[in-house]
């Protein structure tokens, strides 16, 4: 567990093995996402970082939407 403590700018730091585990880089971008009581924060991706990652996909006995309960 990590422990980091906001300034009085409401910034903060992300710490050094977190950072080198995500991979994280100076000037990339989070969303911020709220879940109840939590904070969850995701790398913002440009649409051209997911090309191609549906390749493959077993499109076989896909429901369509009226068949959905």
């Amino acid at each position: 567990m990590y422990i980091a403590t906001i300034s009085s700018k409401f910034q903060i730091s992300v710490p050094k093995k977190i950072r080198e585990k995500l991979h994280i880089k100076p000037g990339q971008q989070f969303i911020f996402v709220l879940k109840g009581e939590c904070l969850e924060l995701v790398p913002k991706r440009d649409i051209k970082d997911v090309r191609g990652i549906l390749a493959g996909a077993n499109t076989k006995n896909v429901r369509d939407r009226g068949e959905r309960i």
